[in-house]
């Protein structure tokens, strides 16, 4: 086992503020990368303060912004972007999520960055790519959710498509740009060339839609919302308890199915025409979910979920935060890490994402204060002299959270 992650000694540039790109960033963070976030002076990153807050901190920002370093840099000014430049040739991937065009505007695109360092990945998050008609039109998890088709069929069918209660679009946007990162530095490793991955928020939703687009121009099929089932996959819901507690019963396969009806105490139902094979079940789904349910409902939660786990039927409960907190397989699988915070917090989070059994990840530090590492970075890294850096934090450039010189204000302008 070798500590570290498997992107140890991979660096990171992260240019990016709200959730996709930060979320990308997390995620590489939690793989090993050192990844260095460049945020604005006045406020830093949105995702300080969004959310949940405790004293006027975002209780997400310790996990979003974990394993990140925070370097304060004014980009729109021209000193700010030739900083950039400096730290782009010590860097192997930029992750950024601009309007399409910006940093080229500034001079920090991805043409002018590789002339000096070729090797460089570049990844684009934006809502519609970095390409077409709608290119640079303002976008946002949501309308990529939207567009992507899956708001259409969220929901129950009977009411307004619904949304996720999390940013899915924009966390999608983030793994896809984990994914392309990845697969770009393979190649760059190899070749010695690096390239740009251009993820569009709409087209990270519309991957994971299924067979949609066949389904209706081949099969004349339109998938509609259908509440807690999904049309053609039996059975497959939430099924009451005695104790009032629903829960989750996966048994659509025919060997699972025949489990169920066997711990159900009704064999006769595994060769039942009606419910014998995936077709059967589909077209019959709402009566067999009546049977299972007048089952269900003589037992209580603990009880059903022991008998059905016993059969080896797929079963679970409908988790809160508070069950996850509290679940032993959440704990023996390091799915809930306690970590400190600057502010003084012990914050729980999320655990790393896969597991590695040779370079396992790591949360190393929550979300760090603003500017915390501003001076480290470009002195140690950009190798800018401690008196250039003095000059630039006094002309308002760079901002650090220790102030370099006594006469500056030591809190940023919001």
């Amino acid at each position: 086992m070798t500590a570290g992650g498997p992107l140890s000694g991979t660096r990171i540039l992260e240019l990016g503020s709200f959730i996709a790109g930060p979320f990308a960033g997390q995620l590489l963070g939690d793989y090993g990368a050192d990844v260095i976030k460049i945020e604005p002076i006045s406020g830093g990153d949105p995702m300080r303060h969004w959310g949940v807050q405790r004293d006027g901190d975002s209780l997400w920002w310790p996990t979003i912004g974990r394993n990140k370093q925070s370097v304060c840099i004014d980009v729109r000014l021209p000193a700010g972007q030739a900083l950039l430049r400096r730290l782009s040739t010590h860097v192997d991937v930029i992750v950024e999520n601009f309007r399409p065009g910006r940093l080229e505007e500034w001079g920090v695109g991805f043409a002018a960055l590789s002339e000096a360092n070729p090797a460089m990945v570049m990844a684009h998050v934006s809502g519609w790519g970095q390409t077409g008609p709608r290119s640079a039109a303002a976008g946002f998890g949501s309308i990529g959710e939207a567009v992507g088709g899956l708001r259409f069929v969220t929901g129950s069918p009977d009411r307004p498509p619904s949304r996720y209660g999390v940013s899915l679009g924009d966390e999608l946007a983030g793994m896809f740009t984990v994914i392309g990162v990845l697969a770009a530095l393979a190649h760059a490793r190899t070749t010695g060339v690096g390239q740009e991955v251009d993820v569009a928020i709409y087209e990270a939703v519309a991957a994971l839609m299924e067979s949609s687009l066949a389904d209706f121009e081949l099969g004349g099929v339109l998938r509609q919302r259908s509440g807690s089932v999904l049309p053609g996959v039996a059975p497959s819901n939430t099924y009451p308890t005695a104790d009032g507690t629903d829960v989750l019963i996966a048994a659509n396969a025919d060997s699972v199915y025949r489990r169920l009806c066997e711990v159900m105490g009704r064999p006769e139902l595994a060769t039942d025409m009606r419910y014998a094979t995936h077709a059967a079940r589909a077209s019959n789904a709402g009566v067999l979910d009546e049977v299972i349910s007048a089952w269900t409902r003589t037992f209580d939660a603990t009880r059903l979920l022991d008998k059905l786990e016993a059969a080896g039927v797929p079963a679970g409960r409908i988790y809160t935060a508070r069950d996850m907190l509290t679940d032993a397989h959440y704990e023996a699988r390091d799915m809930v890490l306690r970590m400190a915070s600057y502010q003084g917090w012990t914050v729980p989070m999320n655990g790393v994402v896969p597991k590695f059994t040779r370079t396992p990840g790591a949360v190393r530090s929550t979300g760090p204060r603003l500017g915390e590492h501003t001076r480290d970075v470009l002195v140690n890294i950009a190798g800018v002299d401690e008196g250039e850096l003095v000059s630039l934090q006094r002309d308002g450039v760079v901002w650090c959270a220790a102030p370099l010189d006594a006469r500056l204000d030591p809190v940023p302008p919001l």
